[in-house]
């Protein structure tokens, strides 16, 4: 089921737990988005606990807005605690993630693959674009949920 929340008013939107497109996401996602809650606001934010190694993003592609990604352990306690390797294309060269991370993606960047190699210890996935809806892409064959 994707993401309904419920507006209470013009400033204050209820969030409510939704599905991911992609099998390996097993947990409940949130996210708010500036078309369908805030208002037309150019800020849309999904939030995913990732526990297991998948593709999520298998083609380099870009986008007309800006997009932030943040790569966080999944401990609220301490979520500098981070066990996991990510691999992520930016402008034709391939990084690697191993730490807790924050990614800028400007307007027209070439970006991707990005691939959740391994996850030895749960973490949080934040995907933020400056723009009214989400960022959508193909999920890669074989991690979309049926």
């Amino acid at each position: 089921m994707p993401i309904e929340n419920v507006k209470h008013g013009d400033y204050i939107v209820e969030l409510r737990p939704g599905t991911s497109l992609y099998k390996e996401v097993t947990a409940p996602q949130a996210g708010a988005f500036g078309a369908r809650d805030l208002g037309g606001l150019n800020f849309s934010l999904g939030w995913s606990f990732l526990t297991q190694p998948f593709l999520m993003v298998a083609d380099a592609h870009a986008h007309d807005f800006g997009q932030v990604l943040f790569f966080l352990g999944g401990d609220p306690n301490n979520v500098v605690d981070f066990d996991a390797e990510i691999e992520m294309g930016l402008g034709g060269n391939i990084e690697v993630i191993t730490y807790p991370a924050c990614v800028r993606i400007p307007a027209g960047l070439m970006h991707g693959p990005l691939n959740i190699k391994a996850v030895k210890r749960p973490l949080v996935f934040i995907d933020v674009t400056l723009s009214p809806g989400p960022s959508i892409r193909p999920v890669p064959p074989g991690s979309a949920r049926k």
